[in-house]
């Protein structure tokens, strides 16, 4: 299905750049894109404060705390919500979902909560849907997933004018319950898809079951489909979640972390009281020494550190654009996933996603840089050892794979490279195979390039081959087939 209102522009693995239309305001949010959350009640940087000195073109506030408060609710249907705020840009207004999560009741319907936020002006919608925790039994999953498809059934029905609406992902962890309801929300004519109930496992640093979890959504979703990561806020996992295809990201995690005299990196989180020196070059830590905030009240020193973490959330986004739009999106992945073991678990869940990445991975783009064992399971190698069967070979030639330079006593010379594999040399000059790979490759390495030489021997059961290898380990020449010589170059 073809979203009216979502283009994607580039693309790298499931990374996108994106135009996501917001007819009701009247602009074109590029994603990935954040989304500061704002509490009317508790403003540490003021709305028009994102737009101007952040470069925030959306930002997300609960159309709940609205719709229950004396002190705003009047102001909003009467004023709209852009007005109160002070904001230009697009609003999106949660819909008490998360109340509901949090205290097990909220007092309002989808169509009532609907039509308030059509009322007080918000450009993005959402319905009540049930945020169905992690790990629950499989039955509660069910039923609270069929309550959530009931109700985006109801939603469809709820005339919003040129609000667009949500329709959150749910299925708690359970993959084919997330790719069952991604595909029934891809299937309804609501607009944008935000993946719900994740909060929980980024809280307990379970990023690869935030990978799976997303993975399973994307599957039901298809490739059109504008996707938001429900609280995701800290930009130590934003590239993870652009590489798997996510494209929204609400954040309170500025402000919070803040209030708790906490510091953002795209490493992870400092405390105040531990810092020497600020190791960022924002406004913030420029013009300041950590010694200097730590004496300032409590409502200056949060400011400036809800202003820092908002700089560098900002400038992680813009580092992950520029990625996406160089074709190199998958090697910041993985230089981020070194900051974090958890970080870790997560890109090697990516790269177990690696061939449905694959499918929508561009085949030509910048240089290829072996970083780890990781990157040898990366979509560019599985797509490389996949179309081995495209590269014809005569029944009954010789044809040698090697390291080393070509050898005019076979038939033919092809090239070996870890991980890749084997290959013609005439290809030596293309995309992947222009990679830059390390003198010292790693086991891994190896091994993904020996299964490659497999391939190619069950390809052409016909054909003879010697794989000339300068020093293999034996855990790679394991799987290369028994009827293909082996010889070792690596006394040259």
């Amino acid at each position: 299905m073809t979203r009216e209102h979502f283009e994607i522009r580039d693309q790298d693995g499931l990374g996108r750049i994106g135009e996501l239309s917001v007819p009701r305001a009247g602009i074109t949010v590029e994603t990935p894109a954040l989304l500061p959350v704002i509490n009317p009640h508790v403003r540490t940087v003021e709305p028009s404060r994102l737009r101007s000195e952040f470069g925030a073109e959306i930002l997300i506030t609960n159309s709940y705390v609205f719709y229950g408060s004396d002190e705003y609710r009047e102001a909003a249907v009467e004023r709209g919500l852009h007005d109160v705020l002070d904001f230009d840009g697009a609003i999106m207004t949660d819909s008490g979902s998360f109340q509901l999560a949090e205290y097990g009741e909220i007092d309002v319907t989808t169509p009532e909560i609907l039509e308030f936020q059509r009322d007080i002006g918000s450009d993005i919608g959402t319905p009540v849907d049930i945020p169905t925790p992690p790990d629950v039994a499989r039955e509660r999953a069910e039923e609270e997933l069929a309550t959530t498809q009931e109700r985006l059934g109801i939603a469809e029905g709820v005339d919003v004018g040129e609000m667009l609406v949500n329709a959150p992902v749910q299925g708690s962890t359970y993959p084919d319950l997330r790719e069952e309801a991604g595909r029934h929300a891809s299937a309804t004519d609501l607009d944008v898809f935000p993946v719900g109930a994740v909060v929980p496992l980024m809280n307990d640093y379970r990023y690869g079951d935030v990978v799976d979890v997303v993975a399973a959504a994307k599957r039901g979703l298809g490739r059109d489909a504008p996707v938001h990561l429900f609280g995701a806020g800290h930009p130590m996992m934003f590239a993870l979640a652009v590489a798997m295809g996510c494209d929204l990201f609400d954040s309170a995690a500025y402000a919070l972390y803040a209030r708790d005299d906490r510091y953002l990196t795209v490493r992870g989180t400092e405390h105040l009281d531990d810092l020497e020196y600020f190791p960022c070059s924002c406004p913030v830590c420029t013009d300041h020494a950590p010694a200097e905030v730590r004496r300032l009240g409590d409502r200056d020193r949060e400011e400036l550190l809800a202003e820092h973490n908002l700089h560098v959330t900002f400038r992680e986004i813009r580092t992950i654009k520029q990625a996406l739009r160089s074709g190199d999106l998958l090697e910041l992945v993985e230089t981020r996933a070194r900051a974090h073991p958890a970080m870790l678990d997560g890109y090697r869940a990516l790269t177990a996603h690696a061939e449905q990445l694959e499918r929508e991975d561009a085949v030509s783009k910048g240089a290829f840089f072996y970083l780890s064992g990781e990157s040898a399971r990366r979509p560019e190698v599985l797509r490389h050892r996949e179309r081995l069967d495209r590269l014809a070979l005569d029944p009954g030639d010789r044809v040698l794979l090697t390291e080393g330079g070509p050898s005019d006593r076979y038939d033919e010379s092809w090239r070996v490279l870890a991980p890749f594999g084997p290959f013609p040399r005439d290809l030596s000059e293309t995309y992947p195979l222009t990679a830059e790979v390390p003198d010292r490759m790693d086991p891994e390495g190896y091994r993904s390039a020996a299964e490659g030489v497999a391939r190619l021997a069950e390809l052409n059961p016909e054909v003879e081959f010697t794989l000339a290898h300068r020093g293999w380990p034996e855990r790679a020449l394991a799987v290369v087939p028994e009827r293909v010589e082996l010889a070792d170059l690596s006394g040259e």
